[in-house]
């Protein structure tokens, strides 16, 4: 299991202005990796949610399956 920083504390490094270029872009990449994989882990249990805990949260089936088929980049 890695542990990912939270993107409030990868915002405040990336707008550090003493961050030299490479810093800034790896900070940059690892907020966004960090990102996807959240993406990607929520949209695996949305799948994995029984009709009753989909009407819990309001969606239908049919949204659970078209968000699902979403890929993790796609916002």
């Amino acid at each position: 299991m890695t542990r990912a920083m939270p993107s409030p504390a990868l915002m405040l490094l990336n707008a550090s202005p003493r961050l030299p270029l490479i810093a800034a872009l790896a900070v940059g990449f690892a907020a966004t990796v960090t990102k996807w994989e959240q993406r990607r882990r929520t949209r695996l249990n949305l799948g994995r949610l029984d009709d009753r805990l989909l009407q819990n949260v309001g969606l239908t089936r049919s949204q659970m399956r078209h968000e699902t088929a979403r890929m993790f980049w796609q916002g």
